[in-house]
């Protein structure tokens, strides 16, 4: 009828009220969800409809289900290598599509990275500092496949050196993408160079534990990398190319 709504299926009502209790916080991890027999009484629905809600729930990886005399489902406890892989996939996706531009992850990286140098210089480790170096790539004698995995590993670690698990979890699904074999060929002449260089300024000021230093340096590679892309675009033609040119940098 023209103007209704559509009622969910009753399973995916179910699961949304379940994760609703899970997200507040009312059911903690480790905590057993309440038997079937009861969530059917509970919601007014069949055991089939309950077990689908909680396979539901399974494959979203929030609640683990266990066989026997004292199995159950149970709130699964946070997974940050979950939780980064399903932003990676999801991010990866409108990366690939017009909803997200290159312009888009550019002010993204631009308003987490700047920060997140400064905050490495001041809270770095050798062991940190030691990543960095072994993350630089070879502008001249490395390929191209090679220098975007180290350059995404190289800000990945400075991330990680702001000793926040939030930068790792938020910006390494942005270092995840991949760089495409058309994006990789498609780059300014002497991208890689300047990407080597302004790597290396950034580490020359994290290793001082210069904090402002480390923070302008972040925000002139990212300068460098908007106009490489600006230029790269302006070669091509084309506005809606992926965004994996800037993740791997």
């Amino acid at each position: 009828m023209t103007g209704s709504t559509v009622r969910p299926p009753a399973y995916q009502m179910l699961a949304d009220e379940l994760r609703t209790e899970i997200t507040s916080g009312r059911l903690r991890p480790g905590e057993r969800l309440p038997p079937e027999p009861e969530l059917c009484i509970r919601s007014g629905v069949s055991r089939s409809t309950v077990r689908e809600a909680l396979r539901l729930l399974a494959s979203q990886h929030l609640i683990i289900t266990t066989r026997g005399v004292t199995g159950g489902s149970f709130v699964a406890h946070p997974d940050a290598e979950q939780i980064c892989e399903g932003l990676t996939t999801g991010l990866t996706l409108l990366t690939n599509s017009a909803a997200v531009g290159v312009t888009d992850v550019l002010e993204l990286r631009i308003a987490l990275e700047v920060p997140a140098a400064s905050m490495a210089a001041r809270r770095r480790t050798d062991s940190d500092v030691a990543l960095m170096h072994a993350a630089m790539f070879d502008p001249v004698g490395d390929d191209a496949a090679r220098m975007c995995s180290a350059a995404s590993a190289f800000h990945a670690v400075v991330c990680k050196a702001t000793r926040n698990p939030l930068f790792e979890l938020v910006t390494r699904p942005v270092y995840d993408a991949s760089c495409g074999d058309d994006v990789i060929r498609d780059l300014p002449e002497g991208y890689w160079a300047q990407v080597d260089e302004d790597h290396r300024e950034l580490l020359a000021r994290i290793l001082a534990y210069d904090a402002e230093g480390a923070a302008a340096a972040a925000r002139i590679h990212l300068d460098h990398i908007v106009e490489a892309n600006r230029r790269s675009l302006e070669l091509n033609g084309d506005h809606q190319r992926p965004a994996a040119l800037v993740a791997g940098s």
